[in-house]
Formats: C-alpha cells, sequence, structure tokens
C-alpha cells in the first residue's frame, strides 16, 4: 500500500467517523428535544376499601373526583358495558362500579356499602 492510498483510507475514515459523530449528536439532542410524556399506571394496586370514597370511587370509573354529572354517566356506562355481568362479568365487580357512581353523584346508598 502506498502512501497516497493509506491516506487515502485515513481520510475517508475520518470524514465517515465525523459523520456519525455528527448524526448521534443530532439524534441525542432530538431525543432530549422531545415531549415529557407522564407514565400512568393503568391499575389500582390495591383492594376496595370497607366504606367507597370519593378518591376510590374515581379510580374505579377513571375519572376525577370533581367531575360534571354527564362524564360520570358516561364513564359508568363505558366501564359497565366491560364488565356487565350478563356479558360475563362479575356481579362483584358491577356492583362496585354501581356503588362508585352513586358515591360520586352523592347518592348514598345502603349506608355506602355494595350489595356485597
Amino acid at each position: 500500500m502506498s502512501i497516497t492510498q493509506g491516506r487515502s483510507v485515513l481520510g475517508t475514515t475520518a470524514a465517515a467517523a465525523a459523520l456519525a459523530g455528527r448524526y448521534l449528536i443530532g439524534a441525542w439532542h432530538a431525543f432530549k428535544a422531545r415531549p415529557h410524556i407522564p407514565q400512568v399506571r393503568r391499575f389500582y394496586p390495591g383492594g376496595f376499601e370497607k366504606v367507597m370514597t370519593k378518591r376510590e370511587a374515581a379510580l374505579i370509573l377513571g375519572v376525577r373526583e370533581r367531575i360534571v354529572m354527564e362524564k360520570i354517566k358516561e364513564a359508568h356506562r363505558r366501564v359497565m358495558m366491560a364488565n356487565h355481568p350478563d356479558a360475563g362479568g362479575s356481579h362483584y365487580l358491577a356492583s362496585k362500579i354501581n356503588e362508585a357512581k352513586d358515591v360520586l353523584m352523592g347518592k348514598t346508598r345502603g349506608g355506602g356499602h355494595s350489595a356485597f
């Protein structure tokens, strides 16, 4: 290998390394500039409380504690369709979903306890 060939190989290698470094720096800046999306826990990591609170009711229906009645009804309908006993769901969960709706709407039913 002659000196000119060695220099051209060395120059090509240095140019490729510089381009790769430039690409990696640009990719890193793009990664750092992306919007931060908070991770949301999908499931409540605990059982039911003896007396349902507004917080627990909101977690069951997947809404906020202070929300308009229409949104509560919409959330109740959505969750009940997925867990209705006639569609293979649990009677216990259906009673908890109904209790959650009642708690958020301000109705008291049976002293705040579900049917179970």
